[in-house]
């Protein structure tokens, strides 16, 4: 992992030139300092707006200032359309684009709204839970996640825009997150060294299914519009590559819930009967194993649908028959990349507990086993035998 770190670890994210598109744009902050209403109408005639209107009835024109940039203090005017779906209020912190290149009066436009509070309240409020509850063991997950985050965006993202295999640099960024995260969390031990191999096992499993069926099946991994600008800025990317990279990252999650969970299911079966021998605790733990892979399964599915659930919906409404969805790479893609990690997640059971049961049998065989009765003087055996006799 060390060896793949050093000789994989790029050198910062290749500069390219901003396109303007998505979110490839130039942007600042910025708030909303007035809303007036207006007619659709008139705007639409004098044509002064460079947002046409597309309905008659009430408009609103949004007065709004630019806080970040070298902008700082610039205002200028958009028109909210009664229809569309993201409705401005004076106060509110929005994000603009920003095209230089564009008249003055159109160089700004509202891109999105400002969510940072929201979601930084929510992350304070799951670090609280997280310690409240787990405590020690809480704050190193939170440091385990903080980290991961770190050889994400340091080693991971910048490694392959920079060209090298994505598949590579998966396997070795996905090493070294759950190497640090499961012994930060859980300790430098021989459980601990049973749920990492287990879960490399299984993480290599997904490789080879993943690109076995990712090619037979010929997805490209170019499937929507973050691809496509992703492809068209970097074109020596390995798009298919990228979307097997993304089943074994995706996949490592709930993996090192498995593996760990099944190590500690061993460890305990043990401790609760040290008698019992590795196969007597490999078929406990495999029964216990059942039971979690019906419920992470069904979850990893769920998941996964859950995230493609507009694209169902798109191919509810135009009534096309099963075969046909699930035949569209836009859907294949999703069948692959849950069925390739759900199959990981389900030979990670055996294969974690077989591994659990015989490191712990051979670490300990004779532990806490039931000695035998200790042995009875002669002389006391007679004289109880004598006293039974008078």
């Amino acid at each position: 992992m060390l060896v793949g770190l050093a000789v994989l670890w790029p050198g910062g994210a290749p500069s390219h030139q901003r396109t303007g598109v998505g979110f490839d744009r130039q942007t600042q902050r910025a708030t909303v300092t007035e809303m007036a209403e207006v007619s659709c109408k008139t705007v639409n005639a004098s044509g002064s707006s460079p947002t046409q209107a597309r309905s008659s009835g009430d408009c609103k024109k949004a007065t709004i200032r630019v806080d970040t940039g070298k902008d700082k203090g610039r205002t200028f005017t958009e028109i909210v359309q009664p229809d569309q779906p993201r409705q401005l209020h004076q106060g509110q912190k929005v994000v603009v684009a920003y095209e230089p290149s564009a008249p003055r009066d159109l160089q700004y436009s509202v891109a999105d709204v400002d969510r940072r509070l929201p979601v930084a309240l929510l992350a304070g409020i799951f670090a609280l839970a997280v310690v409240v509850v787990g405590r020690m063991r809480g704050v190193m997950a939170l440091i385990a996640l903080a980290i991961s985050f770190l050889v994400l965006s340091l080693f991971v993202l910048p490694a392959i825009l920079q060209g090298s295999n994505p598949l590579l640099v998966a396997v070795v960024g996905s090493s070294a997150i759950m190497l640090i995260a499961l012994y930060m969390c859980h300790g430098l031990s021989a459980r601990t060294s049973v749920a990492v191999l287990g879960t490399l096992i299984s993480l290599v499993l997904i490789g080879v299914l993943g690109s076995l069926f990712i090619g037979w099946a010929a997805l490209t991994g170019n499937t929507d519009d973050s691809t496509g600008l992703i492809h068209g800025l970097y074109p020596s990317i390995d798009m298919s590559g990228l979307l097997l990279a993304g089943v074994i990252i995706g996949s490592l999650g709930v993996l090192d819930d498995v593996t760990v969970t099944q190590t500690s299911a061993v460890w305990e079966l043990h401790e609760a009967n040290p008698a019992m021998g590795w196969r007597g605790l490999y078929r406990a733990g495999i029964r216990i194993g059942r039971d979690h892979i019906a419920s992470v399964v069904n979850t990893l599915v769920l998941a996964y649908a859950g995230a493609a659930l507009p694209l169902l919906l798109l191919f509810s409404i135009a009534r096309s028959g099963v075969a046909t969805v699930a035949n569209s790479e836009l859907v294949a893609e999703e069948i692959v990349r849950t069925l390739v990690g759900s199959i990981g997640l389900v030979a990670s059971v055996p294969v974690t507990t077989a591994l659990a049961a015989l490191v712990v049998s051979a670490d300990r065989p004779a532990h806490g086993r039931p000695s035998a009765p200790p042995a009875v003087p002669a002389a006391a055996r007679g004289g109880r035998g004598r006293r039974r006799k008078r």
